[in-house]
């Protein structure tokens, strides 16, 4: 499974980096479950140079902003 680390700046939070790297800060459980970052799972706010594992995971889908009617169109 694919993924890459992101490097922690002074004062970053999991919910915070999952905004950065999946564009969804409610991702950050998939951060905070992942094997490789299972010594981080007790740090609230990060010092900078921290290496969190950010495995490749689809984001929860989004909830259609149109009407129903509208999706056959």
């Amino acid at each position: 499974m694919g993924g890459y680390y992101y490097t922690t700046r002074q004062g970053d939070m999991w919910d915070y980096i999952a905004w950065v790297v999946y564009g969804n800060e409610q991702m950050m459980e998939v951060l905070i479950n992942a094997e490789e970052n299972r010594e981080l799972m007790e740090i609230y706010i990060f010092s900078a140079g921290v290496k969190v594992w950010c495995p490749v995971k689809a984001c929860p889908a989004a909830v259609s902003e149109r009407p129903p009617w509208r999706d056959n169109t």
